[in-house]
């Protein structure tokens, strides 16, 4: 099988292509990314022939989707994992790389004759939950209206819909929880805690761990997400599936590993005032939209997964949580731009 995955250098597509390296089904993989790793990249770069495009560029519609359409050509699947987080200030931008980009990838494929397209969507862009009860993939797609993240998840999800009613492009799309990886830390301090957070901090020396009152969350490990990835390409899954690890994270599972199990309950509206000042006062990099969607979010119903794509994580999310945390605390990274380590 020959492979693109545009999006390859980021923290899932640095497993997506792990995992890739290492099937023999797959006999060739193209990376596409905006900022690709240097000429001779170690593993798992390396598994990869690498384009250079940048999917949301502004004011570029017909090079953008012919360039993705050459480099499409003769491929048996397309998996897009293209997404940015940053710059938070600037909606017009990320839209444009998530929204828009996203459209031009669809374009490509449908016009390179791709027959399957594999898209990362999110449990962001599912619509509320008012409980606790794991919600499958019927659950509706609308979105949380205050998350810039989850209205762009929700708008693909939408463009997803539409492509495979006028078009013969087969899509599956993954729907996975918070992804966490050692090789992350880096990355996700620079995208989530910004400068003023030391990093070294997060290795069990927080003094106390504010928690927003109700908080969970799920999460799953990258290897393994990158393998129900592998699973949906080769079979050429088609559809919907949710993808989380065993386990929910709550405030004394994360104060375990960061805090010492010193944890300070906080409530909710107080924790959103607190963190849309730091984030208008350009002290942290994230707004209050992320709370707004950790609160909202549903938990997954992983069934569809386990069953039809024979899914199964070997981390748990406290697991996958601990490997972040550790990753946090040493500035680790790879050779991929997006994941630069600490000092690089």
């Amino acid at each position: 099988m020959r492979v693109v995955v545009v999006g390859a250098s980021g923290n899932v597509g640095t497993a997506v292509l792990r995992r890739l390296a290492a099937d023999t089904t797959v006999t060739s993989v193209v990376g596409v990314a905006r900022r690709t790793p240097q000429a001779r990249p170690p593993a798992p770069y390396d598994a990869a022939t690498w384009v250079a495009c940048d999917i949301g560029a502004p004011e570029a519609e017909e090079r953008v989707v012919t360039d993705l359409a050459r480099t499409f050509a003769g491929a048996d699947a397309v998996v897009h994992l293209a997404w940015a987080i940053q710059p938070s200030h600037d909606r017009a931008r990320l839209r444009s790389t998530n929204v828009v980009g996203t459209r031009r990838v669809v374009q490509a494929a449908v016009q390179a004759g791709v027959p399957h397209l594999v898209a990362a969507s999110s449990v962001g862009a599912y619509s509320p939950s008012p409980d606790d009860t794991l919600r499958d993939e019927s659950w509706p797609t609308g979105g949380v209206r205050s998350s810039s993240y989850s209205v762009d998840k929700a708008a693909v999800e939408s463009l997803l819909d539409r492509t495979e009613a006028q078009t013969p492009l087969r899509v599956a799309r993954l729907r996975p929880a918070l992804v966490f990886q050692h090789d992350a830390g880096r990355e996700i301090t620079r995208y989530f805690l910004g400068p003023f957070v030391p990093e070294r901090l997060l290795d069990g020396r927080v003094p106390v761990l504010p928690w927003p009152r109700g908080l969970r969350l799920q999460a799953v490990q990258a290897d393994d997400l990158a393998d129900a990835f592998r699973e949906a390409v080769v079979h050429q899954a088609r559809g919907a599936f949710n993808l989380a690890a065993p386990g929910v994270l709550r405030g004394p599972d994360v104060a375990a590993l960061v805090a010492r199990a010193r944890l300070r309950e906080v409530p909710v509206r107080a924790a959103r005032t607190v963190l849309a000042a730091g984030w208008h006062a350009r002290a942290v990099p994230v707004g209050p939209g992320w709370l707004d969607m950790g609160m909202a979010a549903p938990l997954l119903d992983t069934t569809r997964a386990e069953r039809e794509l024979a899914w199964r994580p070997r981390s748990t999310a406290a697991e996958a949580l601990h490997q972040l945390v550790t990753g946090i605390a040493s500035g680790a990274g790879t050779a991929s731009p997006p994941l630069r380590p600490r000092g690089r």
